[in-house]
């Protein structure tokens, strides 16, 4: 990696958000999801949940514009899952739903810990999701068709949140930890092998600030002798 391919990525990761992130609620078309990994990368978000549909999905990268290998997806079993980890860290649920009790999506405060929950688009956020939610919001339309892509609403809304964030600082200082950037700096960096680790369930071998591999001769001979350092990757915390 040149240094200013590295200072650019570290930049990147210095404005990354962890208390903002998205839930898509069995939005079962890829290309959808991928927009919305890319919408969730635009405005600096670290990581975003999905809930997968019964019938399940494919991944597909065209619409993600490779920034689906800049963001982390947390994959769950069922939204209560996803609740549960938003909860657990202090965010606001903010479901873009219409009902009663809904407000426009600009007088929602963006700028404190919250997670913005979108539904299939055909469906919409599920029943309990809606019921869960702190917060409805809707976009106002003037149109005849009174409903938007999911991806297209996403933007709407988290454009509106990415300036009141802006505007409010929460991009000048970094919310990730050191440890996370080099981290995140190595994976990005070496794909492979960081893919290698977690298939074999091997923890990342040395690494430096820069993200560079320390003594990597002798960690390929620990892991040819099967001494290599183990880590259990179904309990990493995101």
């Amino acid at each position: 990696m040149t240094p200013q391919r590295l200072e650019t990525l570290r930049q990147l990761l210095q404005r990354r958000q962890i208390d903002f992130t998205l839930i898509a609620d069995q939005v079962n078309k890829p290309r959808n999801l991928s927009a919305l990994m890319r919408n969730a990368d635009a405005v600096g978000m670290h990581l975003i949940h999905t809930v997968v549909p019964e019938v399940g999905y494919r991944n597909y990268r065209g619409t993600a514009s490779g920034s689906d290998r800049y963001v982390k997806c947390q994959q769950h079993d069922t939204f209560q899952s996803a609740y549960d980890r938003i909860k657990a860290q202090g965010m606001t649920l903010v479901a873009a739903h219409f009902s009663e009790r809904a407000i426009a999506y600009r007088s929602f405060d963006y700028t404190q810990p919250c997670a913005l929950l979108l539904g299939a688009e055909k469906f919409g956020v599920s029943e309990r999701a809606a019921e869960l939610a702190d917060v409805h919001v809707v976009i106002p339309m003037l149109g005849a068709v009174q409903s938007l892509n999911v991806s297209t609403a996403a933007g709407i809304i988290l454009a509106e949140a990415q300036h009141q964030r802006m505007v409010a600082g929460c991009y000048d200082s970094p919310s990730l930890s050191d440890d996370e950037i080099q981290r995140c700096l190595f994976e990005w960096d070496h794909r492979e092998l960081a893919r290698f680790c977690r298939q074999h369930e091997l923890a990342y071998p040395p690494y430096n600030a820069e993200g560079e591999l320390v003594d990597a001769p002798r960690w390929h001979q620990a892991v040819q002798a099967g001494q290599a350092a183990r880590f259990d990757w179904s309990q990493e915390p995101v």
